[in-house]
């Protein structure tokens, strides 16, 4: 079994198949990737991390497929975290977009790596920045994150992404009803693929009056027309993405810190504050998890009302904050 130090050297040199198992273990929260995450976590941030989310049926594994093409054309190695939803028979990925993406299987420039949402809102599996910061440390230059696209929960994208594209088509209904589940809100580009069908350049019209309502100091959003499935656009949605990756690293706040791999822009910080929240949360769910297991009666006290839940909790809190000074 290779040590810690083992195991990065080897996702560091790019060997797949070390990846791959520290991936698997950091999804099933395997003791031990921790500390080579520790390890990695220097050598990451250098990869443009680019996020896709949308409405069901819009065609988002299509328009990543299509993109995987684009960057690989350009000669840059492409790593893309596909959130599926969970098989409620084995609580694994479904994987849908792996078997849409499979022409680029034998390509060594391409690692796709399917997970499962396992009832994690946001459209986000829990070890999606995990996966991420791996594909980075890899030497990825681009790692497309796509969501599972169940709707109004898809927000969590934009903590795990430079650049939030949202993908639309005609023919949905109507618009206003999308930015009301708070989709178009998070998008630094939007698009409308499937651009060919009736209704296009209504949609667009509709979603530049939407974003002329915004207040005047937002970030501008550049509307792209695509047919994914052809290969139309493509090139004008990437450059988009670019260009919005340029306007980033030029804004005022995107000074140098110290010791760190490139600008801090406040994208940055944002995804840096949302990380460390996610692993407190997930460090005290486990906390609780195994507090209440050896706490057994504490549950029974509460359902044969001897003790009412919220002392139950106070109790709880204090037992996890005694273990963990006492560690």
């Amino acid at each position: 079994m290779p040590t810690a130090d083992e195991t990065a050297a080897l996702v560091r040199a790019g060997d797949v198949r070390a990846s791959a198992r520290l991936m698997r273990d950091l999804d099933d929260a395997r003791p031990g990737a921790v500390d080579v995450m520790k390890r990695l976590y220097p050598h990451t941030g250098r990869a443009y991390v680019l996020g896709i989310t949308g409405n069901p049926g819009a065609g988002k594994s299509t328009v990543v497929d299509a993109l995987i093409d684009y960057y690989r054309k350009a000669g840059k190695r492409v790593g893309v975290v596909a959130v599926d939803p969970s098989s409620p028979f084995s609580g694994g990925a479904i994987l849908g977009d792996r078997i849409r993406m499979q022409r680029h299987a034998t390509d060594d420039g391409v690692f796709i790596r399917s997970l499962a949402t396992r009832g994690h809102l946001g459209g986000l599996s829990r070890s999606t920045s995990d996966v991420v910061a791996v594909l980075d440390a890899m030497g990825f230059d681009v790692v497309i994150v796509e969501t599972v696209g169940v709707g109004q929960d898809e927000v969590d994208v934009v903590s795990q992404a430079e650049t939030a594209v949202v993908v639309t088509v005609p023919g949905l209904g109507d618009e206003i009803q999308a930015i009301k589940a708070g989709i178009l809100e998070i998008a630094d580009v939007l698009v409308v693929n499937k651009s060919d069908r009736e209704g296009a350049d209504r949609t667009v019209r509709d979603l530049t009056h939407m974003l002329e309502l915004r207040p005047h100091e937002a970030e501008p959003v550049e509307i792209v027309r695509t047919v994914a499935t052809m290969g139309k656009g493509i090139d004008e949605l990437a450059k988009a993405c670019e260009r919005h990756r340029e306007r980033g690293a030029r804004a005022p706040e995107a000074e140098p810190a110290a010791g760190a791999n490139g600008p801090t822009s406040e994208r940055r910080r944002r995804r840096a504050l949302a990380t460390v929240r996610e692993h407190v949360l997930d460090t005290m769910r486990r906390a609780v998890d195994e507090t209440l297991a050896a706490r057994g009666e504490l549950v029974e006290r509460v359902a044969t009302r001897a003790l009412d839940p919220y002392s139950a909790a106070d109790e709880l809190v204090r037992a996890i904050t005694r273990g963990r000074a006492d560690e």
